[in-house]
């Protein structure tokens, strides 16, 4: 049966060890006995540093996006992958285990991938077929979890130097967010917002194809995270995609700017405090300019 989390911050945990060396690990399955006990074991391996938990894939893809830890989001801006490796149980409701296999494909540093299953044959196929670097069958041991933590030790030291975190000049990945609506979950990738509107501690995401989706993140998280992506906040309620921005104008309230075009136009409000530094960035010619 599916366990119960008080707060996000509360699906994670650590174990006693306080040194910075060992590895950090994310295991993920929706039972919470499997969760338990796949827990215990990562934790017993003197490689094992730090263990975190989620419930789903949902879950564990708002971790390692670094929503709710703070060292996952120092590494990834590091250049290093946001865990060393993922141990997650292939068959759970949602996203499954290869659907969060596909989404970590996609990361620009995507860390080892284990899967815990109960069929051996067919699902190790599965399990390879999307880069998983390793699969424990259930019931599980500790000699079968300890091999593949070697594998992950192995994969962390044969892994190149990390390198920063792309500039705003480079080229950035898609974020792909994972929106939940009526027991479904829907991967909303980045490249799709317009623009995103504040509703309290949540954002709603609106889309190309006039759709619209609430998340579980403050605006300002967002612009923190997506500012090298092209977003610009605009209002304290909006955060806007800049490069889909068609006009800027005086309205009698002050400045508002137009999102696309035609029927599908959207017009927003720029406080004042936005204003000068909006005007800036889109009257700013790109660096490749300058000669």
């Amino acid at each position: 049966m599916r366990g119960t989390v008080s707060t996000p911050v509360m699906s994670s945990a650590v174990n006693n060890r306080t040194d910075s060396t060992g590895l950090l690990v994310l295991a993920v399955d929706d039972e919470a006995p499997g969760l338990s006990e796949i827990k215990y074991l990562l934790e017993s391996s003197p490689h094992i540093r730090r263990v975190l938990t989620a419930f789903d894939a949902a879950e564990a893809l708002r971790i390692l996006r670094g929503d709710y830890d703070v060292e996952v989001m120092d590494r990834t801006r590091a250049g290093l992958p946001p865990v060393d490796a993922v141990f997650a149980d292939i068959n759970m409701p949602g996203l499954s285990g290869t659907d969060l296999a596909r989404v970590l494909g996609a990361f620009r540093q995507p860390p080892a991938l284990v899967f815990v299953t109960g069929v051996e044959h067919s699902e190790a196929v599965v399990a390879f077929e999307v880069g998983a670097l390793d699969f424990v069958t259930k019931p599980i041991n500790s000699d079968r979890v300890n091999k593949a933590i070697s594998r992950v030790v192995d994969r962390v030291a044969a892994t190149p130097a990390a390198t920063p975190e792309p500039t705003a000049a480079e080229p950035q990945d898609d974020e792909v967010i994972p929106v939940e609506l009526g027991g479904t979950i829907k991967l909303v990738p980045r490249a799709t917002v317009r623009y995103v509107e504040a509703q309290g501690d949540y954002a709603r995401l609106h889309t190309n194809d006039g759709a619209s989706h609430l998340v579980r993140i403050p605006l300002a998280q967002l612009e923190e995270r997506w500012e090298n992506a092209g977003f610009v906040r605009i209002h304290r309620s909006y955060l806007v995609a800049l490069p889909l921005v068609t006009e800027l104008r005086m309205t009698s309230n002050g400045y508002a700017v137009v999102i696309g075009s035609g029927e599908g136009a959207k017009e927003l409000p720029v406080s004042r405090r936005h204003t000068r530094e909006l005007k800036e960035r889109i009257v700013r010619p790109p660096k490749s300019s300058w000669g």
